[in-house]
């Protein structure tokens, strides 16, 4: 299994982050990566999401909500035409470190037959994609709070 993981701190309370963070309808208006999603957030349930990563063209995609913790976790699996080819689940995790004060940790995990072979080019192009996003909704979250 291969993972890609950023993380980044935010000066809010985890309610905040997580209310930018699962406000799906909002997505175009600040977030560089996931430039569009929707769906409904329980556990069970279809997400779509469309990507954009850094240098590459715009990809959509399916997935199901494996884990929702308000507050605290987001989790989904993608689905794939050929199972067990390129798998991955993606992962959002807030942690509070103190009040005001967050850590949030966006990673994702690969595997698969193909991964080996496709690794080096989705590696970087989703840690930059996860890098951007991070620092936006680092930006987006503490703009709201400091009004």
């Amino acid at each position: 299994m291969k993972e890609v993981h950023s993380e980044i701190q935010i000066n809010a309370t985890p309610e905040q982050v997580w209310e930018v963070l699962t406000n799906f309808d909002r997505y175009p208006e600040w977030n560089p990566y996931m430039v569009k999603a929707s769906g409904t957030l329980v556990a069970g349930q279809d997400v779509r999401m469309t990507l954009q990563p850094p240098g590459k063209d715009q990809k959509s995609s399916k997935s199901m909500l494996t884990i929702v913790k308000p507050n605290q976790e987001l989790r989904w699996q993608d689905f794939t035409v050929f199972g067990g080819l390129i798998d991955h689940e993606h992962i959002f995790t807030i942690e509070e470190l103190e009040p005001n004060r967050v850590r949030f940790v966006q990673s994702e995990r690969f595997q698969g037959l193909l991964v080996p072979f496709t690794w080096k080019s989705r590696s970087a192009s989703t840690k930059a994609g996860f890098e951007a996003m991070n620092e936006a909704l680092k930006k987006q979250v503490e703009g709201d709070t400091a009004g």
